[in-house]
């Protein structure tokens, strides 16, 4: 029983130095079939998740949903280190490492208290081992402490690096895009200001974001539950935008940014695709409302007054339903495993965009009229 306790307790200390190596350091995506960092997600993910979900969709939610991705990474060190220190006391028991005590104790939760003080080097001295492999034991296990948060805690400025990073793109999008932003909105905001080259320029800032994104997500999963600072913006609906927008220019605008619009478009649905394997959701089919026939008529409408050529409407539909297919199921499975709101192809009604708003400020007609209002409870709740 002794041999295998100390056995089950070495198998334990290097499976979480080998996850934590693969989840902090390495950065490409591991494949193993069994890995304690995703086991950790999937069992505080799930009931986070169906809690929220008890919750109506709004404030009270989106609060919810946003405190889960820092929360999980501060439980996942957590995880890990006690692993570690409970791993250790046990291999003292199982190889019976002789104590001296204070009070001349040397039961488990003795064992525990010398092993969470050495593996957070805390050194009280008050519990120290008599043997030679106790010192060694005691000897590695500080050692591995200090290395491990060093290591682990040394890595968190590069997540919130690639959070910020990420989240500028998606405040660009406000402007130029609406809140919550729509691939038409895009369209039709850059014909409005004569500068279809805008329409060339963004794309590839944008196929640039989409690959960082793959990169990010990839090598740092746990990016995927950080919300945005807006409740109507996410990377997910960003990127759901991006690829919209990539559709409707490839299917509906003649001979602008047309092969940009293919390279983004190619560079999103990686994303959506790769994200889609990692978390194992099952892609989700294509909803037909999200862009009704009244709204590509009233669009192609906008469209047609700025002056922008476009394909005829057969055409578009067609080569429009195939793009959809490409991207529209993953896109889906990802908003709702992570409780995201998917937003249009274009709003049906006219929406305020994110920098027109303020708890002081409300909107009355046209880009920028704004009208102070005096601020009431609401606006400090």
């Amino acid at each position: 029983m002794a041999i295998l306790s100390a056995i089950t307790s070495v198998c334990v200390v290097i499976l979480v130095l080998l996850d934590s190596f693969e989840t902090m350091v390495l950065p490409r995506r591991v494949t193993r079939r069994f890995r304690l960092t995703r086991f950790v997600y999937r069992a505080l993910w799930l009931p986070w998740r169906a809690t929220a979900l008890r919750l109506r969709a709004g404030k009270a939610r989106e609060n919810l949903l946003s405190i889960f991705g820092p929360l999980s990474v501060l439980l996942l060190i957590a995880f890990w280190i006690t692993s570690l220190m409970i791993a250790f006391a046990c291999l003292h028991w199982s190889l019976g490492t002789i104590l001296q005590t204070p009070d001349g104790n040397d039961g488990w939760a003795t064992y525990v208290y010398m092993s969470g003080t050495t593996i957070f080097t805390l050194g009280f001295g008050d519990v120290v081992p008599l043997d030679l492999v106790g010192r060694f034991l005691v000897v590695v296990e500080a050692g591995t402490g200090f290395a491990f948060m060093a290591v682990v805690i040394g890595y968190l400025p590069v997540l919130y690096q690639a959070f910020s990073r990420r989240e500028t793109i998606i405040s660009m999008l406000d402007a130029r895009a609406g809140s919550p932003p729509t691939g038409g909105a895009l369209l039709v905001r850059a014909a409005l200001g004569r500068d279809l080259e805008v329409i060339t320029r963004f794309l590839e800032e944008l196929e640039h974001w989409s690959a960082e994104v793959l990169e990010s997500h990839l090598s740092f999963p746990m990016l995927t539950c950080y919300r945005s600072q807006h409740d109507n913006q996410s990377w997910l609906a960003a990127l759901t935008a991006t690829l919209d927008a990539c559709a409707l220019v490839i299917a509906m605008v003649k001979g602008v940014a047309e092969y940009q619009a293919q390279l983004t478009f190619a560079m999103a649905r990686h994303a959506a695709v790769d994200l889609v394997l990692v978390f194992g959701v099952p892609p989700r089919p294509a909803q037909d409302e999200r862009f009704p026939i009244l709204l590509l008529t009233r669009l192609r409408e906008e469209l047609a007054k700025s002056g922008v050529p476009l394909h005829d409407e057969a055409r578009t539909l067609e080569k429009l339903a195939e793009l959809r297919a490409m991207y529209e199921p993953f896109v889906l499975a990802l908003a709702e495993y992570f409780i995201f709101s998917i937003p249009p192809f274009w709003p049906a009604t006219e929406t305020v965009d994110n920098w027109q708003t303020s708890a002081w400020m409300r909107r009355t007609v046209g880009i920028g009229k704004l009208n102070v209002v005096q601020p009431t409870d609401d606006h400090f709740a």
